[in-house]
């Protein structure tokens, strides 16, 4: 006789589902912290789970409010130091900066030209980890540029090409300067510029390198473009470019960037002979791009870049508070 399978009653399926339900299947709730919610309703696990992060989320806030104070305490003022003003007030160039871009403009008018100045707060932070890079691969390499930096004094660019004496050229076209025609940091006025042709003031801190693009703009006449670093007072040329299209100064598509690549822009500036060299660096110095410029914008970097830390500091706690 075959076997004959009966239906299932209301009791057995009940029973059989509590049966199912007792099941421990593991998950990667695991954590002995929130075992004994396992077996609750879903909103509880999910509840027990959410808990756990909370007790981070305050964690992580509390220590960016502990950043916030400290940096806030070791901060002077939020409005610009007088010296940086001291710079905008007496300049002929205009400053854009937009908070939260890491880029800043200075621009002016010369004559029929149109000249424009940007450098980037992001120097700062590649400097540093470029420098910790370079001294952890090899300890003994600061010692030997402090050595080389006292024995050899260099000057190179715009404002640096005039008003000195018992002067040489260097083979790349930088001035050296005599030792006594240096003038010791504590004889100079603390935060003020000095301007090689008038003499005054000048503060000799030691300070980071900032690239410059600058770019000089004649109406139907092109960009002439020069790549430079600006690092305590002095504005070295890198690369001078001239462009006929003035888009292709800075490029920002594709298409144009490959158009630029085409482009033939001149030879290294180290190349060029050493009195055009010279004259391009005065050329430089008669629109602003000077000493004062060279001192001025590794400060204003300085400064700019400790607002926006302060406000990702603030806007990252906010996000995680909300």
């Amino acid at each position: 006789m075959p076997w004959a399978i009966s239906p299932k009653t209301d009791s057995q399926i009940k029973s059989t589902t509590a049966a199912e339900d007792s099941i421990y299947y593991p998950t990667i709730f695991s954590d002995p912290a929130i075992v004994e919610t396992r077996f609750n309703t879903e909103t509880d696990c999910i509840l027990n789970v959410t808990l756990g992060t909370f007790v981070v989320d305050q964690e992580l806030s509390a220590k960016f409010e502990s950043e916030l104070r400290i940096e806030n305490e070791m901060r002077d003022s939020e409005s610009l130091p007088a010296n940086i003003q001291e710079f905008l007030d007496n300049s002929a160039f205009e400053l854009e900066d937009t908070p939260g871009q890491e880029e800043v403009a200075l621009t002016r008018k010369f004559g029929d030209e149109s000249i424009r100045v940007t450098f980037s707060i992001a120097d700062l932070n590649n400097i540093d980890q470029e420098e910790a890079d370079q001294f952890d691969s090899d300890p003994a390499l600061s010692d030997e540029e402090a050595a080389d930096a006292a024995e050899t004094n260099v000057q190179s660019g715009g404002a640096n090409t005039k008003g000195s004496i018992n002067q040489g050229r260097t083979k790349g076209g930088n001035f050296a300067v005599a030792p006594e025609d240096s003038i010791a940091p504590s004889d100079r006025a603390q935060g003020s510029y000095e301007d090689p042709a008038s003499g005054e003031g000048g503060s000799q801190e030691p300070s980071f390198p900032a690239r410059l693009t600058i770019n000089i703009q004649k109406a139907g006449k092109g960009v002439l473009q020069m790549e430079a670093v600006a690092q305590d007072g002095e504005v070295v040329i890198e690369n001078v470019y001239y462009f006929q299209k003035p888009e292709l100064a800075d490029a920002k598509t594709a298409e144009l960037d490959w158009s630029r690549r085409n482009l033939y822009t001149g030879p290294p500036f180290g190349n060029l002979d050493e009195d055009l060299q010279m004259l391009l660096e005065r050329y430089l110095d008669e629109r602003g791009v000077n000493t004062a410029l060279a001192l001025w914008i590794p400060e204003y970097v300085d400064w700019k870049e400790q607002k926006e830390y302060l406000n990702w500091l603030s806007n990252v706690k906010s996000f995680v508070d909300a």
